[in-house]
């Protein structure tokens, strides 16, 4: 048993035929059409914008440009995926998060570094004080034993 798949539909292109003898020498599909004149009126601008004047050539570079880059975009839109998914992805290219390859950090430099002998310990200044002996009343406990130094005890 032949199990017909609807292939046939999806490759019909839709594009203008027009009346016999009246056809484009060219076959772009309806999409092209927008997506060129959304081509077209980029370039142009960007001409201006950067001071190229509206002269016979600037419109033939822009309407070559305009060419290919919507032969390069209808290339690659089809029924399955439409241009809208296409600018999407476009878009999402350009804003996703990037792996980081710039170095952070300076040039490493050897001035800082000290050259010379091992640094030994610091002797100890302070004396070693008598053990006191240990007492279970807190009578006879000093008031700040047990603390260490530098912190303050807040009571309430």
């Amino acid at each position: 048993m032949l199990v017909r798949t609807d292939d046939e539909i999806y490759r019909v292109d839709s594009i203008w035929l027009g009346p016999p003898r009246a056809t484009f020498p060219w076959r772009v599909r309806y999409v092209g059409y927008g997506i060129g004149l959304l081509v077209m009126i980029a370039v142009m601008f960007v001409q201006r914008r950067i001071g190229i004047g509206l002269d016979f050539f600037s419109v033939a570079w822009a309407l070559v440009i305009t060419i290919v880059v919507t032969r390069f975009v209808g290339k690659r839109i089809d029924y399955e995926r439409p241009l809208g998914q296409v600018l999407e992805l476009f878009r999402h290219e350009l804003t996703g998060p990037r792996k980081r390859t710039a170095a952070t950090g300076g040039e490493v430099r050897s001035r800082h570094v000290r050259v010379g002998p091992v640094v030994r310990p610091r002797a100890s200044s302070r004396k070693r004080a008598p053990k006191r002996r240990a007492s279970n009343s807190k009578a006879e406990r000093p008031a700040d034993a047990g603390r260490r130094k530098g912190r303050s005890r807040v009571t309430t």
